[in-house]
C-alpha cells in the first residue's frame, strides 16, 4: 500500500482507520508534512488534515454506499443510520454538512437516490414498483413525482428518452436489403461513474 510506505519512509507511526484512511499517531509538522504530502501526491492521494473535511467526506461516504452500492436502502431513518454509522449526533452532521456543501444532508441523499433510480430503469432489470420499493419510497408516485422535481421527466418518460438514443445494434440484421443508400444514425449515451478518493487524516 502506497501510504504505508510512504508513513514508514518518513519514520511515522500509524493504525489504519478505514479503507483509503490512514490516522497518523504523531503530531506532523514542517518538513516532515511536506515530504508526506509529496509523497501522497505522487501516488495520487491526498492530505487531510481538516477534521471538518474528513467528517463530510465520511458523510458523503456513508449515503453513496447506502444509495448505490447496497441491494437495499437500511429501512430506518437516514438520520439514524447515518449517526450510526458515524457516531456522531445528526443535527450536527446535518449543520455541518449544509454550512460546508451549501445543501442539506436528506436534498444530498435524494440526488443519489433519483440518480440510482435512472441506473435502474437504464438496466431494465426492475419494474418501477420494484425500483421504488428498494429505494425506500412509500409508492410509485412518490418516487415518480421526486423523480420530476430533480429531472423535470416522468420515469417512464426518461426510459423512453433513453431508450431511442440507444445503438440499434439488434436491429442491424433486420435493415432493408432493397438497392439504395441505407443510413445508420448511432449516438452514444454518455455514461456516469461514481469514485471515491483515498484520503489519509493527521492526528
Amino acid at each position: 500500500m502506497a501510504v504505508k510506505e510512504a508513513l514508514k519512509e518518513i519514520g511515522l507511526h500509524f493504525i489504519v482507520v478505514d479503507l483509503g484512511e490512514v490516522e497518523v499517531m504523531e503530531d506532523v509538522y514542517g518538513e516532515q508534512r511536506e515530504r508526506l504530502k509529496i509523497a501522497l501526491l505522487n501516488s495520487g492521494l491526498e492530505l487531510m488534515d481538516d477534521k471538518r473535511a474528513v467528517l463530510i467526506e465520511k458523510i458523503n461516504n456513508v449515503i453513496t454506499e447506502m444509495i448505490h452500492y447496497s441491494d437495499e436502502v437500511p429501512k430506518m431513518n437516514y438520520s439514524d443510520y447515518i449517526s450510526e454509522k458515524l457516531d456522531y449526533d445528526y443535527t450536527y452532521l446535518s449543520n455541518l454538512f449544509s454550512e460546508v456543501k451549501g445543501i442539506t444532508i436528506q436534498q444530498f441523499i435524494i440526488i443519489h437516490k433519483i440518480e440510482r433510480a435512472k441506473e435502474l430503469l437504464l438496466y431494465d432489470e426492475l419494474t418501477l414498483t420494484e425500483i421504488a420499493y428498494r429505494l425506500h419510497y412509500s409508492s410509485v408516485a412518490h418516487l415518480s413525482n421526486q423523480f420530476k422535481k430533480v429531472t423535470g421527466l416522468t420515469p417512464s418518460h426518461f426510459k423512453q428518452l433513453k431508450d431511442k438514443r440507444r445503438s440499434p445494434l439488434e436491429e442491424i440484421g433486420n435493415l432493408p436489403t432493397e438497392a439504395g443508400p441505407v443510413e445508420n444514425k448511432f449516438k452514444q449515451i454518455n455514461g456516469t461513474e461514481n469514485g471515491k478518493s483515498k484520503k489519509i487524516r493527521v492526528g
